[in-house]
């Protein structure tokens, strides 16, 4: 969710200090191997310490308050569900709740030692844990239960308490799993086919739940129905293969790693959006953001040992080659003619370093194909284009008038390659596409977009409105300064919607609230957006130290200024309020900026000079007809009656671990979510279609037809885009002819029946 603008340009003076300083500060000599390097600990302390202060927009005070806060969030990072540590161990670490402040300040890294120390010990134990207590049957008949509200849980007093807990919480995942198998079996007895499925508020006890078994076939793998102690060894042996992956996974995180969720239990404390990146983290942050790198365009995960492929990207090198495939497993990686290295049992992120590199070199692949055979690959690499970071758009016809829908995943840019991909560039040409297409209409959809670049949310704003300010920024201590959209020229003067939600923050914000100020279009979606209206500027360490020979530090992104409406208020915390708002399936749980703990505060400045849109007459009543459309749409009024339903599903946290209870409290659960499943089922049934460019590119390329044709059938079944399309016919200057019976009004009457 990080809006970011360019660190050099806009904060000189800040850097200069930093620079004069650095070479006194931190000319240490950093270890680039992954052993602990305390100096090179000390020194990142110092450094951080030190940027956030000269460069944060409102930098916090580093007392015991400050400790506590650093306490607190660092412990929960470290055991969220209370499984490893004992209430000793809390006891012996609460003597430093006070202190951290003044271990940062000396670079003091006691506390870290002593719990990363502890934390290593009680991994061994868990898994000690787990394995003994997942060796023999679970008796589900005895009436106990688990609690999973584990910010509430106490610590184990005890290793044969914190037994007692891993026992539980290992029944309830295996009780879950195991209900699951036993419904599957009776229904296909019954000559049923039923696919079982969880509510979103089922999955609120995380990891908890067992999900790994592929329950189907292990109940089918002989035809044969099987007895119930089969079932009961089977979910074991599942809930064994999950967790073995899990401390898997965990065995290959390095000191390093956990000192950087120590670090970032320091930087939150600044602000939510202040934080550390380590060099891999931060790779992946550049990607995010252009939406492109340089490799061989693959998605691999480990299995145990193994790093196996899991998707091809398409487009990218490995796709084109056709010879590697999903489900092939990686056993040696070779660069160019070099001897193939063994990867088995390594690091996943050493096997993406590995497989990774520049555009025009070669990798070889030793690949275990899923027919078994061994093939060796070579690929050469090149840039990869992560096709579903950038927007797209389609067109619908309906009675006659044909609207273009865009999705804007993310505010995309390049700052490396002029040339390279950019949002605002994008959609300019999605906007010409549709326009030659004929629309009479437009809704761009930035739904779930945490944001991105902020000079593309001004060349999109400018999209759509003929020039000025666009949105306000204010650093400490420094006059505002306001961007403007200074082309005259206007690419869409035709009726538009833009759709948010909850989830759209930052950069998405901006947008929505430039669009409303000037009452250009019309808002629609959740009750508020996210609430994020800070700016980050990402700063990369290793300039600050001058060895030749050291390690890659990574980078920082910190809170440097704060935006602002164009009519002067904050999106900070209150976000951007739709027009008209839809109900929520999530409305009533707590997910905005409002809800993050040491968020910034909420801020007015004066406003900037804008002219007001002249073409919105028939905002208010359009406004007040969707409202009044909404309020009477028997699919709304359940989407809102769910959302209630998931509110209160939250707070339960307590299950009965007596497989009687526990498969009568799944029953009504699962009454209930059959009430709500003409949700999912809802269709309007209008066709979407590719513009000709794109449809031309279907033809050759699989992967993504099939990609646009799942987003075309999501689009026509997305109640949400239909009341947008609604509204853009209300929108229209001649009246939308109507059909007899619409199409809403259809399903109105399937939902009655």
């Amino acid at each position: 969710m990080d809006t970011i603008i360019n660190f050099m340009k806009r904060n000189y003076k800040i850097l200069i200090a930093v620079v004069l300083l650095s070479a006194t500060l931190f000319a240490f000599k950093i270890n680039s191997e992954k052993s602990a390097d305390p100096e090179k600990d000390k020194m990142l302390l110092e450094l951080l310490t030190f940027v956030i202060e000269k460069g944060h927009y409102n930098p916090a005070k580093i007392d015991d308050a400050f400790s506590k806060g650093i306490y607190k969030d660092y412990i929960e990072a470290l055991d969220p569900s209370k499984r490893f540590f004992l209430q000793s161990d809390i006891d012996e670490f609460s003597k430093y709740e006070t202190l951290l402040d003044d271990q940062l300040l000396n670079k003091d890294l006691t506390f870290f030692n002593l719990t990363y120390t502890r934390l290593m010990k009680r991994m061994d134990e868990g898994k000690e844990l787990y394995k003994g207590i997942l060796s023999t049957p679970f008796d589900y008949s005895i009436d106990e239960t688990f609690n999973t509200d584990y910010e509430k849980s106490p610590y184990a007093k005890n290793s044969q308490e914190l037994k007692e807990k891993w026992r539980k919480q290992l029944k309830l995942s295996t009780l879950s799993s195991l209900t699951d198998r036993l419904k599957i079996q009776e229904n296909k007895e019954k000559g049923i086919v039923e696919k079982v499925e969880k509510s979103d508020s089922d999955l609120k006890s995380g990891e908890m739940i067992d999900n790994s078994a592929n329950t189907e076939k292990d109940n089918a793998s002989d035809g044969k129905p099987k007895t119930f102690e089969e079932l009961e060894k089977i979910t074991r042996e599942s809930s064994l293969k999950s967790l073995d992956e899990y401390f898997g996974f965990m065995k290959d995180l390095t000191r390093d790693d956990w000192f950087s969720v120590y670090i970032n239990s320091i930087t939150a404390r600044f602000d939510p959006h202040t934080n550390y990146f380590p060099a891999e983290e931060k790779e992946r942050f550049d990607v995010s953001i252009s939406g492109k790198f340089e490799g061989i365009g693959a998605r691999l995960q480990k299995k145990n040992d193994f790093t196996e492929i899991t998707e091809l990207i398409s487009g990218g090198p490995a796709w084109r080659g056709k010879l590697l495939e999903a489900g092939d497993v990686i056993m040696k990686v070779a660069q160019g003619k070099s001897e193939p290295v063994d990867i088995v049992g390594m690091r996943l992120d050493d096997v993406v370093k590995k497989i990774k590199g520049p555009k025009g070199s070669e990798v070889r692949l030793t690949v275990k194909k899923v027919d078994g055979s061994i093939k060796t690959i070579s690929i050469i690499r090149d840039i990869v284009e992560i096709e579903e970071t950038y927007a797209k758009s389609s067109v619908v016809e309906r009675n006659g008038v044909k609207y273009g829908v865009i999705y804007l995943p993310k505010f995309y840019i390049d700052f490396e390659n002029k040339d390279g991909r950019d949002a605002g560039k994008d959609v300019a040409a999605e906007v010409e596409s549709l326009k030659k297409a004929g629309v009479n209409g437009i809704v761009l959809d930035v739904r779930d977009d945490g944001g991105g670049s902020l000079s593309t949310v001004v060349d999109i704003a400018g999209l759509f409105i003929e020039q000025g300010p666009i949105v306000q920024i204010k650093s400490a201590g420094r006059q505002k300064e306001v961007l403007f959209d200074r082309d005259k020229k206007i690419e869409w003067d035709g009726p538009l919607v833009i759709m948010v939600n909850s989830f759209s923050a930052s950069a998405s914000e901006i947008l929505a609230a430039a669009i409303q100020d000037y009452k250009r279009g019309i808002i629609i979606g959740s009750k508020q957006t996210y609430g994020k209206g800070t700016v980050q500027n990402v700063i990369d360490l290793n300039q600050f130290v001058r060895s030749s020979d050291k390690g890659d530090l990574g980078a920082l992104k910190t809170t440097t200024q704060k935006f602002y409406r164009i009519n002067g208020g904050s999106t900070q915390l209150e976000g951007v309020a739709s027009d008209v708002v839809m109900p929520d399936r999530y409305a009533y749980l707590k997910m905005g900026e409002r809800d993050v703990d040491n968020a910034m505060p909420w801020d007015k400045i004066d406003p900037a000079q804008y002219n007001v849109w002249t073409n919105n007459s028939k905002f208010s009543k359009v406004i007040a007809d969707s409202k009044n459309r909404i309020a009477q749409n028997p699919q709304f009024k359940l989407i809102e009656e769910n959302a209630k339903w998931i509110d209160e599903r939250s707070k339960e946290n307590n299950y009965s671990l007596k497989l009687e209870n526990f498969k009568k409290n799944q029953k009504l659960i699962e009454d209930t979510n059959k009430k709500f499943k003409s949700i999912a089922d809802y269709n309007y049934n209008l066709k979407f279609t590719s513009l000709p460019k794109e449809a031309e590119a279907m033809k050759t390329d699989v992967s993504l037809k099939e990609k646009r044709e799942r987003w075309h059938e999501s689009l026509s079944k997305d109640i949400y885009v239909e009341e947008a399309l609604n509204i853009l016919d209300d929108l229209q200057s001649k009246p939308v002819v109507k059909k007899e019976i619409s199409e809403t009004a259809k399903n109105k009457k399937l939902v009655k029946s």
